[in-house]
C-alpha cells in the first residue's frame, strides 16, 4: 500500500510541475508578442467610410479594440449613426449599426474596447458628423523559432525521466 501511495503521489507532483510549466522534456509554449497601436480615424459629410483592412500574407492576428465614438468640433445637432460592416462566423458580410449620436443628448459612446477582425468598414448612414473613432490595433505574432540547442537538450532531458511503473500487488501471507 505504501509503494502505491508513493507513486500516486510521484504521478500528481510531476503532474503539478506540468501545469506549471516545470517538467523536463515538456514543450515550453513558443513566445508571444503583443504590440499595440493607437487607432483613429474620422466620419464626416465628405469621408462617409473608412475600411480599417490588414495585409493578408502577414501570419500575425490583428484585433481592432474600439474604446470610443465620439461627435467633434463643427457637428450640427442632428442625429449621427455610425455603422460597421463585417463578417460573422460564416464569412457573411453583415452591417450592424453600433451608436447614434446626437451633439445635445449623446455626443460621445464609450465600446470598452469592442474587439473586431479586420477588415471592418466604418460607415457614416446618417448625419453630417464628423464623428471619431477611437481605439487600438493590437498585432498578436507568435514565434516559431526554436533554436537547435534547445531542442536538444530537451531531448537530453527526456530521456534522464523514468517512467512511473504501477505498485506491485503483494500476496496476503499464511
Amino acid at each position: 500500500m505504501a509503494a502505491g501511495a508513493a507513486a500516486a503521489l510521484a504521478f500528481l507532483s510531476q503532474e503539478s510541475r506540468a501545469r506549471a510549466g516545470g517538467v523536463v522534456g515538456l514543450r515550453a509554449p513558443a513566445p508571444v508578442t503583443v504590440d499595440s497601436f493607437f487607432f483613429g480615424c474620422e466620419l464626416s459629410g465628405h469621408t462617409r467610410s473608412f475600411t480599417f483592412k490588414v495585409e493578408e500574407e502577414d501570419d500575425a492576428e490583428h484585433v481592432l479594440a474600439l474604446t470610443m465614438l465620439c461627435l467633434t468640433e463643427g457637428a450640427k445637432d442632428e442625429c449621427n449613426v455610425v455603422e460597421i460592416v463585417a463578417q460573422n462566423h460564416d464569412h457573411q458580410e453583415i452591417a450592424v449599426p453600433v451608436a447614434n449620436l446626437k451633439l445635445s443628448c449623446q455626443p460621445m459612446l464609450s465600446l470598452d474596447d469592442f474587439q473586431l477582425q479586420p477588415p471592418v468598414t466604418f460607415r457614416l448612414r446618417s448625419g453630417s458628423g464628423p464623428v471619431r473613432i477611437t481605439g487600438r490595433h493590437q498585432i498578436v505574432t507568435v514565434s516559431s523559432d526554436v533554436s537547435e540547442e534547445e531542442e536538444g537538450s530537451e531531448k537530453a532531458e527526456e530521456a534522464e525521466l523514468c517512467p512511473i511503473l504501477p505498485a506491485k500487488k503483494q500476496r496476503g501471507r499464511s
